[in-house]
């Protein structure tokens, strides 16, 4: 679907993604000519810019080195933003050749990321999906969770997909009380990040314990618990990670109220 083709002499970083996973040879991206790289006659398109340099979308099974780039979030952040961006606009093309409504091939346009119809002319843009990620604190303590979908024992903070109809506020003040039992109060917005895994968008806030007692919901969660601020578990979500973040901010705060005593 991507229509520049490759003649060997195009330069910059090389970004080539298939189902979820990049090409990083020897863990790093590709950065060089594409003859260098052996990419004359692959389809291409540019997404950004890297260091000065221009930063180019392929479409591709590479023999190995397909990996994933949760590598990528301890180096630069606006790399893995990159990164993110090529993964989810590669699944994007690849779950887009056909229209969902009549069937028909589908051609990506020249002039913005949207693929459209050839007989029904209809539109689709690339799906994000937003969520919310809260971090609870209660006096000089963080509610952090063990999830079921994390096969590493990581303690991390709540979150939730957005349902139809629902304000993120709506989704954080739900997704707490259906996963922990527990009702916040002065919720409060700090940052977002993209989180192409596949394609959500993290809003992060901040909230303060109500009322309740934890009661986990185990289809989401194996275990939570009230951590004090300087005796939190090791197994805490990786640095650059809004997450972490979030743990970082309450413990600041934490710290803020409870040693300035």
């Amino acid at each position: 679907m991507l229509k520049q083709q490759l003649s060997g002499t195009e330069t910059g970083w090389w970004f080539v993604c298939h189902n979820g996973k990049m090409w990083l040879p020897k863990g790093n991206i590709p950065y060089g000519s594409a003859a260098q790289w052996k990419l004359e006659g692959e389809y291409t398109k540019q997404i950004g810019e890297w260091l000065g340099k221009p930063v180019w979308l392929i479409c591709k099974m590479m023999a190995n080195e397909m990996l994933g780039i949760r590598p990528l979030l301890s180096q630069d952040p606006k790399l893995f933003q990159l990164a993110g961006r090529a993964v989810q606009l590669a699944l994007f093309l690849h779950s887009h050749t056909f229209c969902g409504y009549c069937g028909g091939k589908m051609h990506l346009s020249h002039h913005e990321w949207v693929c459209i119809c050839n007989d029904c002319q209809q539109r689709y843009y690339p799906q994000i999906a937003p969520s919310i990620i809260v971090a609870i604190r209660r006096q000089d303590s963080i509610l952090l969770a063990q999830h079921c979908k994390h096969r590493n024992g990581i303690f991390t903070v709540l979150a939730g997909f957005t349902e139809a109809g629902e304000t993120l506020e709506q989704t954080a003040y739900r997704e707490v009380m259906e996963e922990s039992g527990i009702e916040i109060t002065n919720l409060r917005y700090v940052s977002s990040q993209p989180w192409p895994f596949p394609h959500s968008l993290m809003v992060g806030y901040l909230a303060d314990y109500k009322s309740g007692t934890i009661q986990i919901d185990p289809s989401e969660l194996v275990y939570a618990n009230w951590y004090r601020y300087d005796q939190l578990p090791k197994q805490l979500p990786e640095v650059g990670t809004i997450a972490r973040r979030l743990i970082e901010d309450t413990v600041a705060l934490c710290r803020i109220e409870y040693e300035s005593k």
